[in-house]
């Protein structure tokens, strides 16, 4: 079985689980496309089902589509919708990093082993405390 998910304006409102054979003869009449995602696929990466180790195989379209996950049509790829910061702020600072299709944010997060949540408005890491 594989999954698919349903894009509607490049963004997935459905993913389920179905053989390939099923859209065949699966009459869709709602708009959107089915495109087929893997559950094995996160990070750009391919992982064994099994070990849950990267395996070498074919990362397919970048990340396993969820439901609110973007599809970049021109890159074919699946990522998580852009985050927000500790104040309920969109991450508009934040770019999609390929070859992960993930989001990265303007600065490093620090290695001091400490906790941080970012700040949109300062554009910066602040340590939590608490």
């Amino acid at each position: 079985m594989s999954h698919y998910a349903k894009v509607l304006d490049g963004v997935v409102v459905q993913v389920i689980v179905a053989e390939e054979d099923f859209f065949k003869t699966f009459v869709d009449s709602s708009p959107g496309a089915w495109i087929k995602t893997s559950y094995n696929t996160h990070n750009g990466v391919h992982y064994d089902p099994v070990t849950n180790e990267p395996d070498g195989g074919a990362a397919l379209r970048g990340n396993y589509a969820g439901i609110g996950y973007i599809y970049d049509q021109q890159n074919d790829v699946f990522y998580p919708p852009r985050p927000f910061d500790m104040n309920g702020i969109l991450c508009n600072s934040w770019t999609i990093s390929a070859p992960t299709w993930t989001w990265a944010s303007p600065t490093a997060y620090p290695d001091d082993g400490k906790f941080y949540k970012w700040n949109e408005q300062s554009k910066s890491w602040v340590e939590v405390t608490q």
